[in-house]
């Protein structure tokens, strides 16, 4: 018998529904079951490590497919049936792209839309029910965008009536907005390269800033006509600006895999921006953006596991000593809360689903279950399930119901 549970929120973005790496979801139970999870249904996929985002009863993420001709999709599916809705297809040629397995960024939806960035920079506005082409750009091609290494990672970003691009453009365009709904380019601003985080909307003093990690600078924007702000210099080895930072308490916190951690206290004036601590010893995460709770954050160090500490003073607290995920060249797990609690959902690289626990005193794992492949690729909370995405598949897989065995 199905157990009656609340349904979760959706997924429509990078990170969940504010961009943060929080879900407001049903209560879990405290162990999955002995047997595992059981699997809705699965589909097979192309190459990438772009996320999953679920919004409005459809799940979405991006592939490439070399056969019969190199291609990048985005893919959308029903997310009870698992079966294909439709799929928007167009060439591509990756050439020599570093680690190009195909797209690495999750797609956007919002207002009926979804809005995605393919890894040469082919940004595409899509209709979300039917997959009709409403406008689009190639960003190299008509905006001067210059691809970064390892290809365009930063997912589009919406604010108001913007969906904003990390697309380190010439002239001054490492962030442009178009208006969401035509295409029109808004406006461009500031002449640092292209890495691969994602920004993020923050509001201090009652106004609103785009948070920015670029491979020379921490940035503060005006969103709403690109003005500078404030920048704190940080020289990325080999341009490797990944996770997305977070805002807490007034503070703007990055975290990297050369150079390590660097905290930004922000001021009463929108132009107030001090660096109030670094350190690059154990907080050097990579990939995994950090969650914050009750003065504490909780990182993903690339030499030390799960790390805890002081957000004000960057002062470690403990690591796991790589219990959460495996110790390697680049570690990977992606860090959910549940609700308000001190409660985690966690994806680690080996495709382990994780219960756990996160608070000052340690980690406190209750459960795990392996749920898909080896996998980078963030995925997707929503309704009663999670939505998991591997090298050359997708799956939906029930947070409550055992396996069938």
């Amino acid at each position: 018998m199905l157990l009656r549970v609340a349904s979760g929120e959706d997924w429509p973005r990078w990170r969940g529904p504010r961009g943060d790496g929080t879900w407001n979801g049903p209560k879990l139970p405290e162990k999955w079951p002995a047997g595992g999870l059981r699997q809705l249904w699965r589909q097979p996929v192309g190459g990438g490590d772009a996320g999953v985002t679920v919004a409005d009863g459809r799940v979405y993420t991006m592939d490439r497919q070399t056969e019969p001709q190199e291609v990048e999709r985005l893919l959308c599916f029903h997310a009870v049936s698992g079966k294909s809705l439709w799929t928007h297809t167009y060439a591509v040629v990756y050439g020599s792209l570093q680690h190009g397995n195909g797209p690495r960024a999750a797609p956007t939806v919002n207002d009926g839309r979804v809005y995605t960035l393919g890894a040469l920079g082919h940004l595409f506005c899509l209709d979300a029910a039917t997959g009709k082409l409403i406008w689009s750009k190639d960003m190299v091609r008509e905006c001067g965008a210059r691809r970064p290494t390892w290809g365009f990672a930063a997912s589009p970003l919406i604010f108001e009536n913007l969906v904003i691009i990390h697309s380190g453009a010439e002239p001054d365009g490492c962030y442009i907005a178009f208006d969401r709904k035509t295409g029109q380019e808004i406006w461009r601003s500031v002449a640092d390269r292209c890495g691969y985080c994602t920004p993020i909307i923050i509001k201090h003093h009652g106004r609103p800033q785009l948070i920015g990690w670029t491979p020379e600078n921490i940035r503060g924007l005006d969103p709403r006509d690109g003005k500078p702000l404030w920048a704190v210099p940080y020289k990325v080895t080999y341009g490797v600006s990944i996770a997305s930072p977070i805002f807490q308490e007034g503070i703007v916190l990055v975290c990297g895999y050369w150079e390590g951690s660097k905290a930004v206290r922000l001021g009463k004036n929108a132009t107030d921006a001090t660096l109030l601590w670094e350190e690059n010893q154990y907080l050097r995460g990579e990939m995994s953006q950090p969650l914050y709770r009750d003065g504490h954050v909780y990182l993903l160090d690339r030499s030390h596991g799960l790390t805890c500490f002081k957000l004000a003073t960057g002062e470690k607290v403990w690591d796991d000593g790589h219990r959460m995920t495996p110790k390697g060249r680049d570690p990977q797990a992606s860090l959910v809360w549940l609700g308000d609690r001190d409660r985690a959902i966690i994806l680690n690289a080996e495709g382990h689903l994780i219960l756990a626990r996160l608070t000052p005193a340690g980690y406190n794992e209750q459960s795990r279950t392996k749920i898909i492949g080896k996998t980078w690729a963030h995925p997707a909370f929503a309704g009663r399930c999670v939505f998991a995405r591997a090298g050359r598949e997708v799956v939906c897989v029930s947070l409550f119901e055992a396996a069938a065995q």
